[in-house]
């Protein structure tokens, strides 16, 4: 069951990084060209949304169905051991939070500059974050 769950949480992170790419760029050109925020931009922002929500959970379950999840806490001197059990879940978590916000500051704003703001900026953080705590030793 490890194995599969590691291979399809690898798998699914191709996606679910085009998906954010694509979802902060399509706000950011949105915000900066000043165009009326759509229904075909919200479902970009929202599938991002789900794809990131979806790679949380299969996250989860790597984490405790995994020899090298949390039972490696207690070995924080060795820096891959520290990067998997650690700051990858920890950082992805803060990502995941920072798109959920993004998309929840979209959902209240009035005007499309503003649903394209919020989504750009937390996106694109979020894209960042994700991006600076992916094992990649292990990945590619």
């Amino acid at each position: 069951m490890y194995s599969l769950v590691q291979k399809f949480h690898s798998g699914w992170a191709y996606l679910v990084l085009l998906l954010l790419f694509v979802a902060a760029i399509n706000a950011f050109i949105g915000y900066t060209s000043k165009k009326e925020f759509t229904q075909k931009d919200r479902k970009i922002a929202l599938f991002a949304l789900i794809a990131t929500h979806l790679q949380l959970v299969i996250g989860l379950i790597l984490y405790f169905v995994s020899p090298v999840g949390s039972s490696s806490l207690g070995q924080m001197k060795d820096a891959s051991l520290r990067l998997t059990s650690l700051e990858h879940p920890l950082v992805n978590i803060i990502a995941i939070v920072l798109i959920t916000i993004g998309w929840s500051k979209h959902k209240k704003a009035a005007t499309s500059e503003a649903k394209f703001k919020s989504i750009s900026w937390f996106y694109a953080i979020g894209l960042v974050l994700v991006l600076s705590r992916i094992p990649w030793n292990l990945w590619l």
